[in-house]
């Protein structure tokens, strides 16, 4: 991993001051990185790991020291620092296009779409493309699927990596698939792709779909300042974990009907305002005839909206 200013790996254990005790609590919640403490908020902290809010604070105050983050920098340092992101192919040249290039590392790509729509087969061919060399697009890199939906299916992502002339058995070890059963399960896996990515070079994180729970288990209007604020935490670790590996975070989302006073019933992405907002690019993907598909780039920092189309088949996503 590469920290700010080009700092090089730190742990927690590089801290002065904190006994063994404080070290494997700071590690088994998920904060044994120093860049992973250094943009946490003291309160966040406190009550993850019952340390209490001013030993929290202390020790944040001595990560952003250890890793030199907190600062002002320049834009000239940060268009350098722009060249260390990398970009992962769809498998198909005009939506690699209309992307800029492709997927960006260290960015959440959000995409939504009625079923069908091909969410769930960009995310398998994502898993298999991760793998490839840079000079072909890929990351040469491992991906991890965390399923809400039981919809991994090992048989297509073997069937998409034969497409491309690789071997099955060499591709599917490298897709590390978990399944959560509700929306804190969910979350937690994000902590435990934190600590395989110490050892696997994870480059992509899948989340399929990041909506489905919250959904399911924050039902009315009474639940719904308490499902925004806790799909909030995730889609933030989620991008802090994506800085900390240097991997795509790409995660598909559920639609529904909503009415609208402009424009009458509209079909929008589940999450509202706290998923758009914290989206790097968001991706609205609807069905065409036979294998044809369309993708639509709604949102970006630097990219104009456009749209393209895609085909999707035994293949898997390709021009």
């Amino acid at each position: 991993m590469v920290q700010a200013n080009g700092a090089a790996h730190k742990t927690v254990t590089d801290l002065p001051g904190l006994g063994p005790a404080t070290v494997e609590k700071l590690k088994a919640t998920g904060y044994g990185d120093l860049m992973t403490l250094a943009v946490t908020s003291p309160l966040e902290l406190a009550e993850r790991t019952e340390l209490g809010e001013q030993l929290a604070q202390r020790i944040i105050e001595q990560a952003r020291k250890a890793v030199d983050v907190g600062g002002f920098t320049t834009g000239d340092v940060l268009l350098k620092d722009r060249r260390q992101v990398h970009l992962l192919t769809t498998g198909s040249k005009s939506f690699d296009e209309l992307l800029g290039g492709g997927l960006e590392t260290k960015a959440i790509t959000e995409t939504a779409g009625e079923f069908g729509a091909g969410k769930t087969q960009l995310a398998l061919q994502l898993c298999v493309n991760v793998q490839l060399p840079y000079e072909k697009g890929g990351l040469a890199g491992e991906a991890v699927f965390i399923d809400t939906e039981n919809t991994f299916r090992p048989e297509r992502a073997a069937q998409m990596a034969r497409s491309q002339g690789l071997n099955p058995d060499e591709v599917l070890p490298k897709i590390h698939v978990a399944r959560a059963f509700n929306s804190a399960h969910q979350a937690m896996l994000v902590e435990k792709v934190a600590e395989l990515g110490r050892t696997k070079p994870i480059r992509l994180v899948v989340v399929d779909s990041l909506t489905a729970h919250f959904r399911a288990e924050f039902v009315g209007r009474e639940a719904l300042v308490d499902r925004q604020a806790k799909l909030n935490t995730h889609m933030h670790d989620l991008l802090r974990l994506g800085d900390q590996l240097g991997a795509v975070i790409f995660c598909t989302n559920q639609v529904a009907v909503r009415p609208d006073i402009l424009f009458g019933d509209a079909t929008r992405p589940i999450g509202g305002h706290i998923v758009g907002h914290t989206a790097t690019f968001r991706l609205f993907l609807r069905k065409g005839k036979l294998t044809k598909r369309m993708a639509r780039l709604v949102d970006s920092p630097h990219l104009p909206e456009g749209e393209v189309v895609f085909t999707v088949d035994e293949k898997g996503v390709h021009d």
